[in-house]
Parts: C-alpha cells; sequence; structure tokens
C-alpha cells in the first residue's frame, strides 16, 4: 500500500511537472499581464491544468495497477473462482451496474486494493498473501471493504479533491514566485529572478507545497477507509470486516491486539498504511485499533 501511494504521489507531481513545462514551452500561460498577475485567470489555468493532471492519473490508475503489482486477471471459471464469485456478489449488493474486474499479484504481504477511473470501470486485486493467510471469512470483509471503496465512488472522490488541491499548489506557486521576483527588483523595476530561475523557483515550490499538499489527501483517505468499513461490514457482515481486521492486527502490530495500544512502528499491512511521527500526517489510513473500536 505504501508502494502504490508513493508511487500515486510521484506520478501527480510528475504530472504537474510536465503541464508546467508544456505551458511555459507554448506560453500558455494568459494570466502573466504586463502590471503583474492577474489572479482571476490565473485561479482559472490552474484549476482547468491542477485537475487535468489529476483525472489523467485516475484514467490510467487501472492500467499502472496493473503494471505495477504484475496483476494477473482471474475469471470465476479458474481456480479463484470463489474470489471472482465473492466480488461479483458484493457488487450486486452493493448496486453495482457493471462488475469490478478481479485480479491477483504475487506478494507475501497481506495486501488488498480497489481502483480505476469510475464504478464501471474498476479493478479489485488482491495478493496471493492474503489470500494464503487469511481464512474464507476473512477474505469476504477485505473483499467487502474494497468493493465498498468502488460503491463509495472513492476514486473519483479522491481524484477531485487532489484535483483541487494540485490547482491550489500551482496557484500559491506561482504567486509566491512573482512575489519574490518582485522583491528582488529595484526601483526601477531592474533585477528579479529571470525566467530561467523564476521557472525554477516555481518548480521548487510546486514539489513542496505539493507534498504538503498529500497531509490533506491523506486525512480524508483517513475518513473514506472508516466508510469503507462500514459498508464491507454491511456487505458481508459485521463479524467478518471485524476478523479481517483483527487478523491484520495480530500479523503486523502483535503488540497492539495483546495489549489495546497503537505501536509507534511502521505498520504496512491490507488495504492500510500507518507510522509512527511525521508519517501519521502522510498515513492514509487509520491505526486498526480505531477501526476496530468504529466497527464494534
Amino acid at each position: 500500500m505504501f508502494k502504490r501511494f508513493g508511487f500515486f504521489i510521484i506520478v501527480n507531481i510528475l504530472i504537474i511537472t510536465v503541464l508546467t513545462i508544456i505551458t511555459n514551452l507554448l506560453g500558455l500561460e494568459p494570466y502573466m499581464q504586463g502590471y503583474g498577475i492577474n489572479y482571476q485567470s490565473l485561479a482559472i489555468f490552474c484549476l482547468v491544468w491542477g485537475t487535468g493532471g489529476s483525472f489523467i492519473s485516475l484514467l490510467m490508475s487501472k492500467w499502472m495497477a496493473k503494471k505495477l503489482y504484475g496483476v494477473r486477471i482471474i475469471d470465476d471459471r479458474g481456480p479463484y473462482s470463489r474470489i471472482v464469485q465473492k466480488v461479483n456478489y458484493f457488487a450486486k449488493k452493493a448496486g453495482l451496474e457493471k462488475m469490478p474486474e478481479v485480479g491477483i499479484y504475487d506478494a507475501p504481504d497481506m495486501n488488498a486494493f480497489a481502483t480505476g477511473p469510475s464504478k464501471s470501470n474498476s479493478l479489485v486485486a488482491v495478493s496471493s498473501g492474503l489470500l494464503n493467510q487469511m481464512t474464507e471469512d476473512e477474505v469476504d470483509g477485505v473483499l467487502a471493504h474494497e468493493v465498498a471503496h468502488i460503491a463509495n465512488g472513492d476514486m473519483v472522490t479522491m481524484t477531485l479533491l487532489q484535483g483541487i488541491m494540485n490547482a491550489f499548489v500551482m496557484f500559491f506557486a506561482r504567486v509566491i514566485a512573482h512575489l519574490l521576483d518582485n522583491a528582488l527588483r529595484d526601483d526601477e523595476g531592474r533585477g528579479g529572478l529571470g525566467g530561467f530561475a523564476y521557472f525554477g523557483v516555481v518548480m521548487v515550490l510546486q514539489i513542496t507545497l505539493g507534498l504538503l499538499a498529500q497531509i490533506v489527501v491523506a486525512f480524508f483517505s483517513r475518513y473514506r477507509e472508516f466508510r469503507a468499513d462500514e459498508g464491507g461490514a454491511k456487505l458481508a457482515g459485521r463479524e467478518s470486516m471485524v476478523n479481517a481486521l483483527k487478523k491484520l492486527q495480530a500479523r503486523y502490530n502483535p503488540s497492539e491486539a495483546k495489549a489495546g495500544i497503537k505501536s509507534q512502528d511502521d505498520q504496512l499491512a491490507a488495504f492500510k498504511i500507518s507510522g509512527g511521527g511525521v508519517m501519521k500526517l502522510f498515513s492514509t489510513h487509520p491505526p486498526l485499533e480505531d477501526r476496530i473500536k468504529a466497527l464494534s
């Protein structure tokens, strides 16, 4: 999960960077006026390009996940027929009109994820480690959780949020660079950053502000996990959902499972990432203990 989220951050920043380079090379910056910045034009420019980059990432999400993890699509006639049948059952129960693709990938960790550009074009993938280490009841809880993500439209919602954050990042990076450029000019308007340095400052600010924006995205991601847990409990039963989370807790946070306290060690597990210190701000999933309490 950390690998996938980290890859998502990198791809998102790269898309913004590429879009910035293209707009500079083609001169597509209508917000720059002779007297300075037209802030209304800049806001519209950033909103269009920021959300555009995020939606490009969304459209590529299923393809990227397959390539990144080596996901193999399975059907209901092979050795993993039960997995496909369960996903289809939960999808119908959740009101999805088109069944998600179902795939597996080789990994020792207990992991699973849902991705795709829309409810009608989605993918549920599970690791071989999860299938080997969980009971059927626990696997059902995981599959229901991922289907709930799709039914809730979480992929699109996250994309919209990411797009808005991208727009803020692009806007403030240019405003700060412009203010810095003006501060370095003399009374006659000479000096300043210069074209190349100005572009470099914008790029550095975009990367820095982009990382800070992920704190907001991660905060919403933690909220949607609670919703997906509740949705999974409705689809597969509360006991299956709780059992799946407890299996993860026992596997990755044994001290937390026994003592009822949060471990400060890095925690990587199926549909979960949580860490101590500053990493908590970037954690896309709440601590397992909190998720179990919310369901109980």
